[in-house]
């Protein structure tokens, strides 16, 4: 244990990172960047060339800090995992969705493992960031890595991290997020402690690899259930003619008691919409019913179903039918600033108008190219007169950028899911 501490804190420790997506690419940056010689592996092949190009294709990792990196010669990204055995180190960073039944799919945290175990050796240390069920380090991975006979907390280390990645936030980042660690036993802790410790700002170790997974699920399922909560009072408000947002407003002026959340079209990106069912899945596995986290579930689900009905309802005062219309969409990535889609309200949007018979499109500033996904024709330029041939225009994502007072303008039912012309009255103007 010592001596990999040693080489942690002397920067002489090579690192890897398995998965260069948002988690990862993010991770592998900032590890080279504190001084320290890292592998990126992925089985993306153009992931990899772009990165050994300098090429930054995630938002929060700028390309000349990458390139700087690569040409240093501190980071370099490869497809072949037998270069895991040169490792000190691996934090693994891959998906984890959810299956079809909402049940937690864990295949690529195995695959993952499966091909460090085939490399590992002695004096390694193994990191999990993905988010997972309380239990997953333990039950899962360990029993993996101990078929070569490695003893955990002697001849290894294993540890869990929860990533915390707020993509396009300017304020927080992969460095200055404070980083939670629980190791399988107090020496697996002590040295992930030290590997974060040079180059986190704030690393809280905590006692158990399971309270660390768990403290991620707390975190998204905070949100989760105050977002469900706030999306059912803006049902409730719409139902008897109140203005939710100005209700939030006045709420949010009382200084102690009250934190404010924000109603919407539906959740999206990867964590939000789907932690909270890996917490619900496991407390079921242990007799106990996450009721406030499964009704909080089913309140967002509706969002878009109940933003098409407001569609409905406005195309109705116009005398038009869904069926027939042309809806247009503004704003299809899951948050503002960035270009990731991942669980987008927008995408289940699009798909319903288009059930019910409207000819759909789409405009947004970040997103390029025409992702399969998406359904519809994309809208290249948000300009008036384009806008004006649209029956009904739906915001479901406010980028910044975009001058959303031109929908108004333009003469079509202008469906404000997210306040974005707070301030403005038109006859033209619903909001959610």
């Amino acid at each position: 244990m010592q001596n990999l501490i040693s080489k942690l804190q002397k920067k002489e420790a090579t690192l890897g990172v398995l998965g260069l997506g948002y988690v990862g690419l993010p991770l592998a940056v900032g590890f080279a960047r504190a001084g320290f010689h890292v592998v990126g592996f992925d089985l993306a092949e153009d992931k990899v060339n772009q990165i050994n190009a300098g090429e930054s294709y995630i938002i929060d990792t700028e390309a000349d800090e990458l390139r700087a990196v690569v040409e240093s010669g501190h980071l370099k990204a490869t497809t072949d995992f037998s270069l895991l055995a040169e490792v000190d180190s691996v934090n693994i960073c891959v998906p984890t969705p959810l299956g079809k039944t909402r049940d937690p799919d864990i295949s690529y945290i195995q695959a993952a493992v499966g091909s460090i175990a085939e490399c590992m050796h002695a004096g390694m240390l193994i990191v999990l960031e993905s988010t997972t069920y309380p239990g997953t380090t333990e039950e899962v991975i360990l029993p993996l890595l101990q078929e070569k006979g490695f003893t955990v907390g002697e001849d290894f280390f294993l540890a869990f991290s929860p990533e915390r990645v707020d993509p396009g936030n300017p304020t927080f980042n992969t460095i200055n997020i404070p980083k939670v660690v629980g190791g399988v036993t107090p020496q697996c802790t002590e040295v992930a402690r030290n590997l974060y410790g040079q180059v986190m700002e704030t690393v809280v170790p905590v006692s158990s690899v399971r309270v660390a997974e768990t403290v991620k699920l707390l975190e998204n399922t905070f949100r989760s259930v105050n977002i469900g909560l706030v999306n059912e009072i803006a049902l409730m408000c719409d139902a008897m003619d109140i203005d939710v947002w100005e209700v939030i407003d006045g709420a949010a002026t009382k200084p102690f008691g009250f934190m404010p959340f924000y109603p919407g079209p539906g959740l999206g990106g990867h964590c939000i919409p789907i932690d909270p069912f890996y917490l619900s899945w496991k407390a079921k596995q242990a007799g106990s019913e996450a009721r406030f986290i499964e009704l909080a579930g089913q309140v967002n689900g509706f969002m878009p179903k109940h933003v098409v009905k407001l569609v409905t309802s406005g195309l109705n005062q116009r005398r038009k039918a869904v069926n027939g219309s042309r809806i247009l969409v503004v704003g299809v990535a899951y948050k503002p600033g960035i270009d990731d889609m991942r669980e987008s309200p927008a995408l289940d949007i699009l798909e319903l108008l288009a059930e019910l018979g409207a000819e759909t499109a789409w405009h947004d500033p970040h997103v390029v190219g025409t992702p399969p996904m998406i359904r519809g024709e994309k809208l290249v330029e948000l300009a008036a007169a384009a806008v004006g041939g649209f029956d009904a225009v739906v915001i479901v994502t406010p980028h910044a950028e975009v001058d959303h007072t031109i929908l108004l303008e333009a003469g079509p039912v202008v469906i404000d899911t997210r306040n974005a012309l707070k301030g403005h009255k038109s006859d033209n103007l619903i909001k959610l």
